[in-house]
C-alpha cells in the first residue's frame, strides 16, 4: 500500500495532466525508487530450492532500459472459413494453429471426440510441442513462416500413424534441443495436480493460478487476455515494497544458442497464450484458459468440439477433454512421459480402451478435471459468454 501511495504521490506532484501523471508514475516505477528497491533486493542472496544463497539478475539498468510494444496477433487460417489469432512465438500460441493444420477431417458423434479424433489430436500436440521445444522464443530467430505452411504441416502430417508414438520428433532444418529437454525425464504428474503451476484443483484444494478473461461489448469488440506473471508462494517478496518478482524467467534454458535461451533484455518462452477465432475474417469468439503447458491443448478441444462437433461455447468448454504429456514441461523439473495421455472419462470406456490398443499410456483424471476455458463470441445481434464449472472459479456474466 505505501507502495502505491508513493506512485500516486509522484504523479500528482506533477499537476492535472493525467497523461503526464502516468508517465511520472511509469519513471518512478522504471527509473525510480521501485527500480532501485529491485536492484538492492536482487544483490541480495536469497535461499533458492538449490538449498543455497544465491543473488538475482535484475538490475535497475535491466528496467529503465525496457518498454513494453505492441505487435501485431498472428492470424493463420486454419480451414472451413476459420482462422486462428494467437501471440506470437515468444509464448506457446503458434502451437494451436499448427495443431489444428494438422488435423483436417476429425469426427464428433453426439459433441464427443472418437477415439481417433483424440489419437490424431495428440499426435499433432506431440509434433506441435516438439517444435514449441525446438524453434519458439525470443533469444533467436524463429521460422514462423516455414513452421506454418500449409507444406510444412502436409508433411508432417505424414508422421501420424495408427500408434502412439514415443519420440519428441521437432521438424524444421537443423532443430536444435536442449540436452536436458531430449531425454525423457520425471513423469510430470496426473494431470490433476501436476500441472508444473499451482492450479485450482477441482476440489479447490491448491490455491492460486493464472488468469483468463475474455470480454466483448455491444460494439463486437473483443479482447483475450491471459495475464500471469508466476506464483507469490514460491518468489520471496522484497520488503521495502510489498510485492515479490514473477517466476516466469523460469521458462528460459540455460544451454546457449537456443530461442529460449537465458539472455539480456529478452522475454521467457511462457506458455501464456489467449486467443480469437475469426470467422471469414471478422472475429467471432475469444477464448482461453489457465493451465500451464495445456493451455493449447484445452483450448484444442474447445475449439474441435465448437468448430467441428457443433456445439455451442458453453456446451464446447463442457465437452469431454484430453492433453499429451509427451514433450517436455516448460516448468521444473521440466520432465515428459513418452506417451503419456491424461483424459476425462467421459470419453467413455470404448474410447479409453481403443487409445490403449494405440499405446497411449492413458491417465484417467476422473469425469470433470481438465480445463479451466471461458469463452465470449458474438453473431448478428446476439453476445454469448461461457466458463467451465470444473474448477469452481469460473464466472460468465452479462453487463
Amino acid at each position: 500500500a505505501a507502495t502505491w501511495q508513493r506512485l500516486l504521490a509522484e504523479a500528482s506532484a506533477v499537476g492535472g495532466d493525467r497523461v503526464a501523471q502516468i508517465d511520472a508514475s511509469r519513471d518512478a516505477w522504471y527509473r525510480g525508487f521501485v527500480a532501485e528497491e529491485i536492484e538492492a533486493f536482487c544483490r541480495t542472496p536469497v535461499r533458492d530450492d538449490s538449498g543455497r544463497d544465491h543473488a538475482g539478475l535484475l538490475t535497475a539498468q535491466d528496467l529503465a532500459g525496457w518498454s513494453a510494444t505492441y505487435e501485431d496477433a498472428l492470424v493463420v487460417d486454419v480451414g472451413d472459413g476459420w482462422s486462428v489469432a494467437k501471440p506470437g512465438a515468444w509464448s506457446q500460441g503458434p502451437v494451436l494453429p499448427q495443431m489444428l493444420q494438422l488435423l483436417p477431417g476429425v469426427q464428433y458423434v453426439d459433441g464427443v471426440a472418437t477415439a481417433d479424433t483424440v489419437h490424431r489430436a495428440a499426435e499433432a500436440a506431440k509434433l506441435a510441442f516438439a517444435d514449441r521445444e525446438a524453434w519458439y522464443g525470443d533469444s533467436a530467430p524463429v521460422p514462423l513462416t516455414e513452421l506454418l505452411d500449409p507444406s510444412y504441416a502436409e508433411a508432417r502430417r505424414a508422421l501420424i500413424t495408427g500408434t502412439a508414438s514415443m519420440e519428441l520428433r521437432p521438424g524444421g532444418r537443423a532443430p536444435r534441443l536442449a540436452a536436458y529437454a531430449a531425454t525423457p525425464g520425471r513423469v510430470r504428474g496426473d494431470g490433476v495436480s501436476g500441472l508444473g503451476e499451482p492450479t485450482v484443483s477441482p476440489t479447490g484444494a491448491v490455491r492460486g493460478d493464472t488468469v483468463h478473461v475474455d470480454v466483448v461489448d455491444a460494439d463486437g469488440n473483443m479482447v483475450s487476455a491471459t495475464p500471469s506473471g508466476g506464483w507469490l508462494q514460491s518468489s520471496p517478496t522484497i520488503p521495502a515494497l510489498g510485492f515479490c518478482l514473477g517466476t516466469r524467467a523460469q521458462m528460459f534454458w540455460l544451454d546457449d544458442g537456443l530461442p529460449s535461451s537465458l539472455l539480456p533484455g529478452r522475454r521467457p518462452r511462457t506458455t501464456l497464450s489467449p486467443s480469437m477465432g475469426l470467422r471469414d475474417g471478422e472475429p467471432v469468439i475469444a477464448f482461453g484458459t489457465p493451465g500451464g503447458d495445456q493451455q493449447d491443448q484445452w483450448q484444442l478441444c474447445f475449439w474441435l468440439a465448437h468448430t467441428v462437433g457443433g456445439l455451442d461455447l458453453q456446451a464446447a468448454i463442457d465437452a469431454p477433454t484430453w492433453h499429451s504429456t509427451a514433450f517436455p514441461s516448460s516448468f521444473a523439473p521440466r520432465g515428459w512421459e513418452p506417451g503419456g495421455l491424461v483424459v476425462e472419462s467421459r470419453l467413455g470406456a470404448a474410447t479409453l480402451a481403443d487409445l490403449r490398443r494405440r499405446g497411449h499410456l492413458i491417465v484417467d483424471a476422473g469425469e470433470w478435471s481438465l480445463g479451466r476455458l471461458c469463452a465470449v463470441g458474438r453473431g448478428g445481434p446476439m453476445l454469448r459468454a461461457a466458463a467451465d464449472t470444473r474448477s469452481g472459479v469460473g464466472a460468465a456474466a452479462a453487463l
